[in-house]
């Protein structure tokens, strides 16, 4: 009897008891088994701290805007697995999602697969059954031995690197930025996103033998009233929209996508420039992902966004500067791995009053809302902050306080959007 996908993903937790076991070897040797199939005509991968889940969105609403057939892999869902694999703007199904982790599982024997390379694999069995004209795939952790880099890109993309992960990929930028330029290729363009990257990306890009196109350099953004421009170093430049999402650093992850795809070799004829610009619009005005600053609407108004470590909170902190409301209430809760006084120091004052969740109940990472509240209290001693059991309670609280005019901000983890996003439903 075929197993439910509730079944299987159950089933999965169970076969390696490491929920996180880096390297190629394992996976590499089952993807063999399956005959390794071209996964599409063109595969991008998309590696970095932050920024990684709304630069797939940019690619895929461009690439679709282009009437290309899409692929996306991203992690981790917000409330359904299906959300990980999409095929043309759609969730693959319970049906094809079982019937690939059957094919996996007969190929991969008594080799142990974690839960996130069961889904990768099951991701690139999918992909290659669609006939895709694009693959687009997010880095779980990491990028050179994350099960994503099986496949080698023909474009790279590096968004940011920041102190997150340590335990895995080191304890400064330079260590974590080598790790992540792991996903580029010799001779194909690697994409760096921001403007000061770490030296070790980039040393470990060019070792590597990348054609390295960087963020402030080989490509950049002009903002004035009317929109924005891309500026490429070749003399072209793009009269775009502002992107669809908010926050000030979609521009750089705007920018970062419109670069990959400048780069992707083929000379197809949608990279024409006049025919790229209309593309590139159509995309930013069209892009959707959940649980990036998004707003759930009300008054107060509730806004979800899954920011959880320092950088996110820095950008979190930048948008809250530059938008007008009033107080803003935080829904906040953590895992035990995360650089909580980091992204606590970041958002500092802005925050009027701190509603923490504790998350114990929902993942073995989860911190208590105990230690979360020992947490801002001693990062600001004057916070006013009130914790709760669960995140529900903590969103329920902060609605009952905040007045007209004020925010509800919830963040800081998966769990968090996740539970709200739920609520709200």
């Amino acid at each position: 009897m075929s197993r439910t996908l509730a079944q299987w993903l159950e089933y999965q937790e169970r076969v390696n008891v490491r929920s996180i076991e880096l390297g190629l070897d394992r996976v590499s040797e089952v993807w063999r088994r399956m005959g390794a199939p071209r996964v599409a005509r063109h595969v991008i991968t998309v590696g970095g701290t932050n920024g990684k889940g709304s630069t797939v969105a940019f690619l895929e609403a461009m690439l679709r805007a282009a009437g290309l057939q899409v692929g996306c892999y991203t992690s981790p869902h917000l409330l359904h697995y299906n959300e990980r694999i999409r095929v043309d703007g759609a969730d693959a199904s319970d049906e094809r999602l079982v019937a690939s982790f059957e094919r996996i599982e007969q190929a991969r024997g008594e080799l142990p697969l974690t839960y996130f390379e069961f889904g990768t694999l099951a991701a690139l069995d999918i992909f290659a059954r669609a006939g895709l004209d694009v693959a687009v795939l997010e880095v779980g952790l990491g990028g050179r031995l994350d099960a994503i880099n099986i496949v080698d890109a023909d474009v790279a993309v590096i968004t940011t690197v920041d102190l997150d992960h340590m335990d895995w990929l080191g304890n400064d930028r330079d260590s974590i930025g080598r790790e992540k330029a792991g996903i580029a290729r010799a001779g194909r363009p690697a994409i760096v996103g921001e403007d000061a990257p770490p030296a070790g990306l980039l040393d470990t890009l060019h070792a590597l033998g990348a054609q390295v196109q960087r963020a402030g350099i080989d490509f950049r953004v002009q903002r004035d009233a009317d929109g924005w421009r891309w500026i490429h170093s070749d003399g072209t430049v793009l009269n775009l929209p502002d992107p669809a999402l908010a926050a000030p650093v979609q521009y750089a992850n705007a920018a970062s996508s419109i670069a990959a795809l400048y780069a992707l070799p083929g000379n197809e004829p949608w990279q024409h420039r006049e025919v790229f610009a209309d593309i590139a619009a159509k995309g930013l005005r069209q892009v959707q992902i959940a649980a990036r600053l998004q707003s759930l609407g009300g008054d107060p108004e509730l806004i979800v966004d899954v920011g959880h470590n320092p950088q996110a909170a820095r950008a979190l902190a930048q948008w809250l500067n530059r938008s007008r409301g009033g107080r803003v209430h935080a829904v906040y809760g953590a895992l035990a791995d995360k650089d909580v006084d980091g992204v606590i120091a970041a958002l500092g004052e802005r925050i009027a009053h701190w509603h923490v969740a504790g998350l114990d109940r929902d993942t073995p990472r989860g911190l208590s809302a105990d230690a979360v509240a020992d947490r801002v209290r001693t990062v600001l001693p004057d916070a006013k902050v009130d914790r709760h059991e669960s995140v529900g309670e903590a969103l329920a609280a902060a609605r009952s306080v905040a007045q007209p005019g004020d925010r509800v901000l919830a963040f800081g983890s998966f769990f968090v959007a996740s539970a709200v996003l739920a609520e709200s439903a």
